[in-house]
């Protein structure tokens, strides 16, 4: 995830915490999906749908302060 702003997000994980658990959240749904996409873990499509948004909303917050930090 962004990987243009691997120096930024390193120091924002490091000094801001409302950042590091957004990246964390986004993280964990993104491992969630891949379990379900690669039929290692069960769900309906409706539930993978629901996880891919929220998904996108950590990645849009995330984003949204490494904008605000300084990262265009």
């Amino acid at each position: 995830m962004f990987s243009e702003h691997k120096e930024l997000m390193t120091r924002l994980k490091a000094t801001d915490p409302h950042f590091a658990e957004l990246c964390a959240k986004h993280d964990a749904l993104d491992q969630q999906i891949h379990d379900i996409e690669a039929h290692t873990q069960v769900s309906t499509y409706e539930h993978l749908e629901d996880l891919k948004k929220e998904k996108l909303l950590m990645k849009d917050k995330v984003y949204a302060m490494l904008r605000q930090a300084g990262a265009h």
